[in-house]
């Protein structure tokens, strides 16, 4: 137990406050007079002219994230340089803004600038660990979510030559994508969607780059996030959940070209494609062109082949066919000829008999005929009335006073009509 001081004062013997912020720096500086490890958060860093760097540290809640501590440190030029360097070596990056680390601190007080820290020394080690821990939650959040693997399902459009791209415009990265593309014969389409790829504002503009394609999503077969090599505390953006997870439900296939060979951020791990360099993004994307025309060489010479098959199939069987129809041809003509020798057998037979009926009934008719004859009636016993103009006669157009000729078989007589007397019925 910490035993209180025992300072008497009263109103008529009171402290100054220098008396007492002199006290209070005894009492700190004496209570911590060793150096300590501690852990925090960097919320503000500056390095002035002079050489000294001026921070800011912070302990954020675990709930909330809002600081629930906060501590002004410094690093003198004398020290700042080593450390710098220090931590460079181990992690490839510079102190910056935003990542966590574990300091070793003197703690000091100053009667007008009050509590501060003098940072001695640093452990590199622990940003380190605490960038894993913070990529592994990360992937724990996407997997919990049900988004890991969403991106990755998405089908690439073929051909994929529309292709927006997220990067800075004058990133090396961008420049090696864009000419290894221009070394191939394809005109692929790019719209650049510019973002800033490293520092505090780098989340949020990656984000509004992606969340501008998406409202152009129609416009594009896929989506290229770009960037060129790093430090491992810069390319921890990638391992960042709100980027990360905008990857995985994104609507077009993404593929990632972050420029790191050694780690595998989040952002790849979700991606539809994770290519190691901006160059071998263009690279794959040449190939899955390269791909579509060998898959259309070998469909028009396997149309071709097919065909040139068929062609030989339709002109065996029109041989067959003209073969068939030769033959019928022949069998028809045939058939035919032996048809129509039977129909004018048939024609001729029909019309003898039609002849041979039409010489029955004229002799009928001509026996009949015979026997109607003048000769023929004289000769049944009949004999024949004529006028005074020798043409026959009947009985009713004779007049009386008419001479007339009476024609039998034997003779003929010549008379004068003195009476006609008609029989009665």
């Amino acid at each position: 137990m910490i035993t209180p001081l025992d300072i008497p004062t009263s109103p008529t013997e009171s402290l100054t406050l220098l008396d007492l912020q002199r006290m209070v720096r005894s009492t700190l500086e004496g209570r911590f007079a060793n150096p300590l490890w501690v852990s925090a958060e960097i919320s503000e860093l500056k390095v002035n002219r002079s050489g000294h760097c001026y921070l800011n540290l912070v302990e954020k809640g675990a709930t909330d994230g809002a600081p629930c501590a906060e501590a002004r440190a410094v690093i003198w030029r004398s020290s700042y340089s080593t450390i710098a360097a220090k931590f460079m070596a181990a992690t490839g990056a510079t102190l910056t803004n935003g990542i966590r680390v574990l300091v070793r601190v003197v703690v000091t007080y100053h009667e007008i600038y009050g509590f501060s820290l003098q940072i001695v020394d640093l452990d590199a080690s622990y940003t380190l660990g605490d960038i894993e821990r913070r990529r592994r939650e990360t992937i724990a959040q996407l997997q919990e979510d049900g988004v890991w693997d969403m991106n990755r399902e998405l089908e690439l459009s073929r051909p994929t030559l529309r292709i927006a791209v997220v990067s800075s415009a004058t990133a090396a990265g961008y420049r090696d994508f864009m000419n290894e593309l221009a070394r191939t014969s394809y005109r692929y389409r790019i719209t650049l969607f510019e973002s800033l790829m490293q520092g505090e504002m780098a989340e949020q503009s990656i984000i509004r780059a992606l969340t501008d394609i998406a409202a152009r999503e129609e416009e594009f077969d896929a989506v290229a996030i770009i960037r060129g090599g790093g430090s491992v505390s810069d390319l921890a953006l990638f391992d960042s959940y709100l980027i990360a997870s905008y990857v995985a439900q994104f609507p077009l296939p993404v593929f990632t070209g972050i420029g790191h060979d050694k780690d595998i951020s989040v952002t790849d791990m979700v991606a539809h494609t994770m290519c190691k360099t901006p160059t071998a993004v263009a690279t794959l994307l040449a190939e899955l062109i390269d791909i579509e025309v060998d898959y259309l060489l070998r469909a028009e010479e396997e149309i071709r082949t097919r065909a040139e098959q068929l062609l030989t199939d339709c002109s065996n069987r029109l041989t067959l066919h003209q073969r068939d129809v030769s033959s019928l041809s022949r069998e028809y003509i045939i058939d035919s000829t032996h048809y129509v020798e039977q129909l004018h057998r048939s024609i001729l037979e029909q019309a003898q008999h039609i002849i041979d009926s039409e010489v029955r009934y004229l002799a009928q008719a001509e026996q009949l005929a015979e026997s109607h004859s003048v000769d023929n009636i004289l000769r049944l016993g009949f004999a024949v009335l004529r006028g005074e103009d020798g043409r026959a006669r009947g009985s009713g157009v004779v007049a009386k006073g008419e001479v007339i000729t009476i024609e039998r078989m034997e003779d003929i007589i010549t008379a004068e009509v003195r009476n006609i007397t008609k029989k009665r019925g």
